[in-house]
């Protein structure tokens, strides 16, 4: 059964999606941080999220209470836990080193989601693609282990950038909000994707042949002949992609592989 998705909806004022918020530990501008959060369902904090959420609420944090804050606390500013804590937010303290922040509160929001009966279409979160690149592979690492913890898609969004991971299958993303930037493209992290079809990209991996642009080498298009279409890292991997004029990407894949696309700022 072909998915169909429109990965920036949640970034309209008038989007349809019903979705949480899980704000990281990790700065990002207001830009769309106030559509986010008036729109969620639900609210969340990992740990040093809370930081960012206060800082950035600077002068208006009472009206910007998360729902919770869970984590080991480790980074948490201490006058912002005591803030939050005065004003009645839920602490939920996580101890287990095995987990990420990202993953544990990930945890905790689906169990909230089931106990409220909310009816949501997909989970985002709001930062954990800057700063440390160890972090940035913690978040694709939390996009993995998702599928079991999560019946519903999670993506990321941090600045410019958002990060989805596709599972195997067929899937329709629509790109037609008028917030996607010029660029794209479909990373085959954590294993090789044997198999790989797209439409609606400017250069389609196609049953036949694969394209891919490099502007590092100043070429505009290279040819890969490939039989198996093989997706992975040493052989191809469809970075600096764009989109043609359909408005709808089409992607079939026989492995997880992530999906990547810039946010117009």
């Amino acid at each position: 059964m072909e998915r169909a998705f429109t990965p920036l909806d949640c970034l309209l004022p008038t989007g349809n999606l019903k979705f949480c918020l899980l704000i990281l530990n990790q700065s990002f501008d207001k830009g769309h941080f106030h559509c986010l959060w008036s729109k969620a369902a639900l609210r969340a904090c990992a740990d040093g999220g809370a930081n960012c959420l206060y800082h950035i609420t600077e002068g208006s944090q009472d009206s910007f209470l998360p729902d919770y804050i869970s984590g080991d606390f480790d980074s948490i500013q201490p006058e912002v836990k005591e803030y939050y804590k005065v004003k009645g937010c839920e602490l939920i303290e996580t101890m287990d080193q095995d987990l990420t922040d990202f993953t544990k509160c990930l945890q905790i929001l689906q169990k909230k989601i089931e106990k409220k009966g909310l009816q949501i279409d997909v989970i985002v979160a709001l930062g954990g693609l800057g700063g440390r690149f160890d972090q940035t592979m913690a978040s694709v690492e939390t996009l993995f282990l998702a599928r079991n913890i999560t019946p519903f898609p999670v993506i990321v969004i941090q600045e410019c950038s958002l990060i989805y991971l596709l599972q195997p299958g067929k899937h329709k993303l629509c790109v037609d909000t008028g917030l996607e930037g010029a660029w794209c493209g479909l990373i085959p992290i954590g294993n090789s994707c044997e198999s790989v079809t797209t439409t609606g990209l400017k250069w389609n991996l196609t049953v036949n042949r694969c394209h891919i642009t490099s502007h590092h080498m100043h070429q505009e298009k290279q040819l890969f002949p490939s039989t198996n279409q093989v997706l992975k890292f040493g052989t191809l991997v469809s970075t600096s992609n764009t989109y043609d004029d359909s408005k709808i990407v089409t992607v079939e894949t026989d492995k997880p592989l992530l999906w990547t696309m810039a946010i117009k700022r």
